[in-house]
């Protein structure tokens, strides 16, 4: 399967154990990662300022994640009410990089309307891949 992951399931593997560590982990060992150029700019700026790493930590961090993706860009479509800018990306990269779902804890992505890729929340793809034999 290959599995989106938006920025605050990856920041919440990183930073913390629990399921989003152990979904990412699994994602990363099972199925492919698919990770937009939006996700990655914006994962740079959370480690930095909300969790105050250093610079170093971040580069280390961003390069593991690197080796580990398929890293897609692409342009939000025009019509993509009532996503915000950075929500509309995530959504079209995950949609670029073919993705069979994407992962979020972000209502807005959650909620949208007629999304091009499956969108779950971290504990749905958990019981999903968990469930597959």
């Amino acid at each position: 399967m290959r599995v989106a992951l938006d920025t605050n399931v990856i920041v919440s593997a990183l930073a913390t154990r629990g399921l989003c560590a152990d979904l990412f982990q699994a994602v990363l060992a099972e199925h492919d990662l698919i990770v937009g150029e939006t996700v990655l700019i914006e994962l740079r700026t959370v480690l930095r300022r909300k969790l105050r790493l250093p610079d170093a930590t971040i580069d280390a961090l961003e390069a593991f994640v690197l080796r580990q993706a398929i890293v897609v860009k692409a342009e939000p479509p025009a019509a993509t009410r009532p996503l915000d800018v950075g929500d509309a990306s995530v959504l079209a990269e995950a949609a670029a990089g073919a993705a069979d779902v994407l992962v979020t804890g972000d209502q807005d992505l959650l909620n949208a309307e007629n999304p091009p890729v499956k969108i779950v929340p971290p504990r749905k793809l958990w019981e999903l891949i968990r469930r597959a034999p």
